[in-house]
């Protein structure tokens, strides 16, 4: 039972903000997120739980391979792991910024630094683990993705 102990943690600590955070979108969702101009390739609502909830817990189990390959906090993962946990917190803000204080701006360029926080992590899981450097890759395109809505929110409200 051990041996699941800390990919579990792993896997769970990214969630822990996505769920923070949809407190504050599930309220603004229902009110005035609604009547805003979105973009025209904007998804329905309910895409978003499910996408999160794989794109938190792939990115998760990446950081715990690099943790497990890289020799753990100590070792070869130290500023890899490093560079993820400053990349969960720019995750984590996008929400508040967003939803919470309707700063499209500010979040719009937060959501740039995020993608490049993304890469960053990518590039530096890549030598440790190529498989979690992978997984990186399709929340990236959801970030890419998501910067796109951003903006167009930003640009058009």
């Amino acid at each position: 039972m051990s041996w699941m102990l800390k990919p579990s943690a792993f896997i769970i600590a990214p969630h822990i903000g996505g769920i923070a955070g949809s407190f504050i979108t599930r309220d603004s969702v229902k009110t005035w997120y609604k009547d805003i101009k979105k973009a025209p390739w904007t998804p329905p609502n309910w895409v978003f739980g499910p996408v999160w909830t794989s794109l938190y817990t792939g990115m998760g189990y990446a950081s715990y391979l690099v943790y497990r390959d890289g020799g753990g906090f100590e070792g070869e993962a130290s500023t890899a792991l490093q560079l993820y946990a400053g990349h969960l917190a720019l995750n984590w803000l996008w929400t508040p910024l967003f939803f919470g204080k309707k700063k499209f701006g500010l979040a719009a360029i937060e959501i740039l630094f995020l993608a490049g926080s993304i890469v960053g992590c990518a590039v530096k899981f890549y030598p440790i683990n190529k498989t979690a450097s992978y997984i990186m890759l399709p929340y990236l395109a959801w970030a890419c993705y998501a910067s796109t809505l951003n903006i167009y929110i930003w640009l058009k409200n």
